[in-house]
């Protein structure tokens, strides 16, 4: 099949078809007597798999490695299971960071509204996210 109905099946633009393929993601394909490329049906799939992939949070490198293991005939599975588990807990982190920032900005709109702005004289910093004194 040529690219434009790869993509299609597969859900992806044949800009991305042809950016997988030079990083070697999908293989390259057969060529036509007319240099067109032709792809296979397994294409469809494995295109299915790196957009899927991509989408729980995946780097296109970490996806590469889950391929290299099933194209060396490898389960791949417990690999998947890790870098999900990494995933999450760098998820896990990054909630953390922002629910501090929350609270961080939610004590600087406290502050915001207890000021009086005519008392607000500094030329070069706005008292609501004035440093604490040194």
């Amino acid at each position: 099949m040529k690219i434009g109905e790869l993509a299609g099946l597969a859900g992806v633009t044949t800009k991305t078809v042809r950016y997988y393929e030079s990083i070697g993601l999908i293989a390259e394909p057969e060529r036509t007597q007319s240099g067109y490329r032709d792809y296979g049906v397994d294409a469809v799939e494995r295109l299915r798999f790196v957009r899927d992939a991509q989408a729980t949070g995946l780097s296109l490198a970490e996806i590469s490695s889950v391929l290299e293991l099933k194209d060396t005939g490898s389960t791949s599975c417990s690999h998947t299971a890790a870098l999900l588990e990494r995933h999450m807990t760098d998820l896990d982190d990054q909630i953390l960071r922002l629910q501090q920032a929350r609270e961080d900005l939610s004590a600087l709109a406290g502050r915001a509204a207890s000021l009086d702005p005519s008392s607000c004289t500094d030329p070069n910093r706005c008292q609501v996210i004035a440093s604490s004194p040194a």
